[in-house]
């Protein structure tokens, strides 16, 4: 089998070039997947802004099944 030296060049070049705009690409995507990205997602709101979180006690097994699936029905909890 009788493989072209030319050919093989034309191929590396080809190759290196992907290989270099794959990373560059890749690189560019992550700097602007963190510029659109918020710094912190779950940060006390500023301003006149409520958080609309409320912390509870987490059901144990003492509460019947009905009423966790009322519960579930109306907070999703």
């Amino acid at each position: 089998m009788i493989f072209s030296f030319r050919k093989l060049v034309e191929r590396a070049k080809f190759a290196a070039v992907f290989i270099v705009f794959t990373y560059a690409l890749y690189h560019m995507l992550l700097a602007v997947s963190h510029w659109i990205d918020p710094a912190e997602r779950y940060k006390q709101p500023e301003g006149r802004a409520v958080k609309v979180f409320q912390e509870h006690v987490p059901l144990g097994d003492s509460v019947p099944m009905g009423e966790r699936l009322k519960l579930f029905y109306w907070i999703g909890e």
